[in-house]
């Protein structure tokens, strides 16, 4: 009797140990910035075309019911991801168009890039991989928004500088004030750059500033 009493306390320990060293489970609210941040690597390496939910769950090494007890589907994935990076796109083009000491426009174009550099993949799902419809409306979106954010601080500086015709100048300035955002987060998200964020945002910034004083 012992010995069946020692045998059921040994297999009795043996079955609860498990128990103490599996990992703790991850509902659906802790897991889905984990399901984000997979579809975001995704998207960055590939295109967002490329974001599943096969490839997310591949991705985290989970099953796929893991990643549809936080979405439902792709579109709503995608959503997600689209409505989560243009906060950190667009919070970082609104804080870039704050007024600073200096040169506004370096310091402008500098803190912009400055974000881009600490948030690559966010920015490099809307300058580059396949396009999308989600990441086109984004794009237009935040386009439309830092174009008429700037065109509301520009437009008294222009005024002050004694720009003539200000009414039929400013969209284009507005255009090329964006084309240059553009143009310098490409470069600085290109693997053959050699520019820092400061550099090119200095480089870029008096050049605009140059343009715009002078139109």
């Amino acid at each position: 009797m012992v010995f069946l009493q020692l045998c059921r306390n040994t297999a009795g320990v043996t079955r609860s140990a498990p128990d103490r060293t599996r990992a703790p489970h991850l509902g659906p609210e802790r897991r889905r910035p984990q399901v984000l941040d997979a579809a975001l690597a995704i998207a960055a390496a590939e295109g967002i075309t490329a974001v599943s939910i096969a490839r997310v769950a591949d991705h985290l090494g989970v099953t796929r019911p893991v990643v549809y007890a936080c979405f439902a589907d792709r579109i709503e994935l995608i959503k997600a991801l689209v409505e989560r990076e243009e906060q950190v796109i667009l919070g970082g083009a609104f804080a870039a168009l704050s007024p600073r000491d200096g040169d506004p426009f370096v310091a402008g174009f500098q803190a912009l890039l400055t974000t881009v550099a600490e948030h690559p993949d966010s920015w490099r799902v809307v300058f580059e991989g396949t396009p999308d419809p989600a990441v086109r409306e984004l794009f237009g979106r935040g386009r439309m928004l830092i174009g008429a954010e700037f065109e509301r601080l520009i437009t008294p500086t222009l005024r002050a500088w004694g720009t003539t015709d200000v009414p039929r100048k400013l969209p284009v300035l507005v255009e090329l004030f964006l084309s240059s955002c553009e143009g310098a987060i490409r470069t600085l998200l290109s693997g053959e750059q050699t520019w820092t964020p400061d550099e090119l945002g200095e480089f870029v910034g008096k050049a605009v500033h140059r343009a715009l004083r002078e139109a």
